[in-house]
Parts: C-alpha cells; sequence; structure tokens
C-alpha cells in the first residue's frame, strides 16, 4: 500500500499510476484507489489477488476490509482497476449481434470473466453504503477498458491500446521523479548476493564475532555490554561509509554487523539509530535500560508510528540506511537475513511503501517464521496502518 499527492483527471492517468505506486507490474490482481476531496487527491493504493476478492467465500470478507481501509484514509470516492489475462470471450450481446451465429468482433476484454466480475461485485456491495458507486477498470495482455463501457468510441470492442498507459503525464511524472517499476511483486525484496571471496570474508569475520558473543553468556555482562557496543561502533562506521558512497566495500564489518543483528538488544539499538534526532539514545539502551530510558525508546518509535509526531524519514538517511541492511544481506546467510531483511521492512513501511515492506517482511518469516518484529510489522501491513507522517495529513 501506498499513498501520493497526484491529482488526475483521466482514467488512463489513473491507471498508468498504480504500477508506480505499488512499485510493480500487477498480475491477476485486484488494485484499490482511494480518490480523496478536494478534487479526487489519490490516497491509499491497495492490491489483493484476484483469485481472493472473488473468491465465493472469503472475496466479500476481503472486500469489506478493503473498504474499511480506504473510508479510514478519508476515500471520498474509490476504483477499482483489476489486471488479468482471463479471456472470458464475447458475451451474450455479442452473440445476439452475430445473429446467434459465429461472433465475429474482435476479442473482447478479460472483463466478461465470470472471476472479474466476482471480485468487481463484492467490491461495490461493500462500498455502495459508503463510497457510492465504484468505477471499475480491466488491465488485460492487450487492452484496457471500463468493466461495463458500451461505447465503442470510449472502450472499442478488445480495449484500449496499452500503449496509452505508457504515454500519459502521469507516467512521464513518476519517471522523471525516479520510480521504477519491478517487474513482478517478488522482485521488490530482490537482494543481490555479493561475489563469492566477499560472503567467505564476511562469514570468517561473522563466526569469529559469534564465537566471541557465545563465551560472554557465561555471565560475564561487562564483556556482553563490550561486545553490543563494538557492535554499534561498527553500525555507524558502515552508515558513514555509505553517506561517502563505500557501501559494502569491508566485508568482514558486515559480518561482524550480521553477527550483531542477532542480538535483540543491538538490533533494536540500531532501529532507534534510524529515526533522527536521537543522538546517542541508541548506545545508551546498551549500557543499561530503566524507566527513563525506556520513555525515550518509546517516544523515539512514536516518530515512526504515531501520527502526532510522526516523522517523514529524511530521504538521504533513509537511502544510506537501506544501502547498509541491504549490503548485510547481500554478505550473509539467507537462514539468519531475519533481523536485516526486517529492519528493511521497517525503512519501507516508514516511507510509505507497503508493496515492498509486505515481500519484505515475507522473506524475512520465510527465513524466521517466529521472528516477532517481523510478525509486528507484518500486521501493521495486514491492517492497512499507515505510518504516522502519512495519516497526520488525513
Amino acid at each position: 500500500m501506498a499513498t501520493t499527492t497526484i491529482r488526475v483527471r483521466e482514467p488512463r492517468e489513473l491507471i498508468a499510476l498504480v504500477p508506480h505506486q505499488l512499485g510493480f507490474q500487477p498480475d491477476e490482481s485486484a488494485v484499490v484507489v482511494s480518490l480523496r476531496e478536494p478534487r479526487g487527491r489519490v490516497g491509499l493504493v491497495a492490491r489483493v489477488d484476484l483469485d481472493d476478492l472473488s473468491d465465493a467465500s472469503c472475496g466479500p470478507q476481503l472486500a469489506r476490509t478493503l473498504v474499511t481501509h480506504l473510508v479510514h484514509d478519508g476515500a471520498a470516492h474509490a476504483v477499482l482497476v483489476i489486471y488479468t489475462a482471463d479471456d472470458g470471450g464475447p458475451g451474450p450481446d455479442a452473440t445476439a449481434a452475430a445473429g446467434g451465429g459465429q461472433d465475429r468482433r474482435p476479442p473482447a476484454l478479460p472483463c466478461r470473466s465470470p472471476r472479474t466480475r466476482a471480485a468487481a461485485r463484492h467490491l461495490a456491495v461493500a462500498a455502495e453504503p459508503y463510497l457510492g458507486d465504484v468505477a471499475t477498470w480491466v488491465v488485460g495482455p492487450d487492452g484496457y477498458g471500463g468493466l461495463d463501457c458500451a461505447s465503442p468510441e470510449c472502450c472499442p470492442p478488445g480495449g484500449r491500446p496499452l500503449a496509452e498507459l505508457e504515454s500519459t503525464a502521469t507516467g512521464a511524472h513518476m519517471v522523471l521523479a525516479g520510480s521504477a517499476v519491478a517487474a513482478r511483486r517478488a522482485d521488490l525484496a530482490q537482494i543481490r548476493a555479493a561475489d563469492a571471496d566477499a560472503r567467505r570474508r564476511a562469514a570468517a569475520a561473522r563466526v569469529l564475532a559469534e564465537r566471541r558473543r557465545r563465551a560472554t553468556d557465561a555471565g560475564d555482562a561487562e564483556a556482553v555490554r563490550r561486545w553490543r557496543e563494538e557492535a554499534m561502533v561498527l553500525w555507524r562506521t558502515e552508515v558513514d561509509a555509505g553517506r561517502d558512497g563505500r557501501t559494502g566495500e569491508h566485508p568482514p564489518r558486515l559480518g561482524r554487523i550480521e553477527a550483531a543483528l542477532g542480538d535483540l538488544r543491538v538490533r533494536d539499538a540500531i532501529l532507534v539509530s534510524l529515526v533522527p534526532g536521537t543522538g546517542d539514545l541508541a548506545e545508551r539502551t546498551l549500557r543499561s535500560t530503566d524507566g527513563r530510558l525506556d520513555r525515550e525508546i518509546s517516544c523515539a518509535i512514536a516518530r515512526i508510528v504515531d501520527p502526532s509526531g510522526g516523522l517523514e524519514p529524511p530521504e538521504e538517511c533513509a537511502t544510506v540506511y537501506r544501502a547498509t541492511l541491504e549490503a548485510v544481506v547481500a554478505h550473509g546467510r539467507r537462514r539468519t537475513e531475519a533481523p536485516a531483511v526486517t529492519l528493511l521492512a521497517v525503512l519501507a513501511w516508514w516511507r510509505a511503501d507497503g508493496a515492498r515492506a509486505a515481500v519484505l517482511v515475507e522473506r524475512a518469516l520465510a527465513a524466521d517464521p517466529g521472528y516477532r518484529l517481523a510478525l509486528l510489522v507484518q500486521e501493521a501491513i495486514d491492517a492497512g496502518l499507515s505510518p504516522g507522517w502519512v495519516r497526520r495529513g488525513w
């Protein structure tokens, strides 16, 4: 899910915006778009599987959930865009036009598919009391058009050409703003692995760091504290390297950071360090815990989640933190990547990139199904909860 301040005046401009808002090209998907007052400002954009929304048993409940999110987003109206390769074939009107014989019209849009119509019907029923009629558009492999559009001038048989969606003012604006659309949803969480030699160097450092950490478990609290503080120094050093354009140039350091992220205290300190204005709070949380520190930590997290004091993540900082965490993942092991990938999901969610956050959470939980922070982020995404700075503007 994502938000934007772009206003669109034509259906094709709105449809062209959807992949940029999601970050990937939808496939067999139903996407709802919130239109807020004044003047139809685009708000929430949420995607679900077409099979789920069209399902006779779970579809109506899913539709009600989507409408709840739209209403909470402040939607005055909504648009549904369905992406499908279904070929429902010509409908009864086409057969009648052909005199009951062989249909000679061009192929119909997928909007005649029973699956597509079921999905649209479920959303329409759920939305009618709150949002009125929901305009529904269908994007097929060869064309797009309105679900119930009967005008050949607007939606000719076979639909309007997809090339129209590739030459819109909205699309040009998004590309100039640096937006890139992934071919598939799964691509949003792809992180290219470092070369074999860099991974070996990182692994050697990680093993030594983990061995040293285990040696402190015998009860040497001072040794544990030093290990954690050293880990925080490594994190700060790698972030500084990223600001100078040198992310990932020191694989042993990345291996030690990967080991440190397995310690919940260090992970939480790194999470706090992502928040602007927290100073040395991250380091202080590694030395002791008391009521005052707990309140400071809660205030720091509130800058991410609460609308009253929610901060928009500074672009430069968010970019550097993302690159640093991705470098840790690229040099590490799949089975222990849940901490770093979850922090990437937190960053994505904070930046209102719900689609990427959701895919990253899935990746983190694939590595560790019980990872608590990932489960909390997943709950926020499933509930349609936006970061604090976004909700502050509603």
